[in-house]
């Protein structure tokens, strides 16, 4: 079956893209508990890029499969899983790079590299990291992943901020630099 793109976030009402939020179905991969454990020999660069054994993973539709199955522990390790075993994935930084947001009704809606869609609000965070002089701005994800939000995504919030360079979605109110 081939793949078919989502919709453009920029056009979508906040039920249509919580629609798009659902339609995605994800394996229960914080329910799984397996015991066999190996290294899955993959990389997610601080860039997106995916690499498996040094070589760079270049179908799309791979690096959507995996993404799928993606879990970060409480001791901030990253996971591929399956109801049978989980493998250990280096990540140089973030899981996902959000390259994109749409404000509408209220909420803010990132579009990933993985082509997920996440609304953020209190049960996904922005957070600021670093310093107020090299901000790095991250979404909370799913199963304890996170989103690098980009350049121009960063500068996209910015215009929607405030003089005080905050933004809020679903009522939260996140800062855009450090605290």
């Amino acid at each position: 079956m081939p793949y078919v793109p989502p919709p453009d976030i920029s056009g979508l009402s906040l039920a249509q893209l919580a629609e798009l939020v659902a339609a995605r179905k994800l394996p229960p991969v914080d329910q799984w508990e397996p015991q066999a454990t190996a290294d899955s020999l993959m990389t997610i660069k601080a860039d997106g890029r995916w690499f498996h054994d040094g070589g760079e993973v270049r179908r799309p539709a791979m690096i959507r499969a995996f993404a799928n199955l993606l879990l970060r522990d409480a001791d901030g390790r990253h996971w591929l899983v399956t109801p049978s075993e989980k493998q250990s994935i280096t990540v140089e930084d973030a899981a996902f790079i959000a390259t994109d947001v749409t404000a509408t009704d209220g909420a803010l809606a990132f579009r990933l590299n993985s082509d997920d869609t996440v609304i953020a609000g209190p049960d996904h965070p922005l957070m600021a990291r670093g310093d107020a002089e090299t901000p790095a701005l991250y979404l909370a994800v799913r199963s304890g992943t996170e989103a690098r939000i980009n350049r121009s995504t960063w500068l996209q919030l910015v215009e929607l901020s405030g003089d005080d360079l905050t933004v809020s979605s679903q009522g939260a109110v996140f800062s855009l630099v450090p605290q």
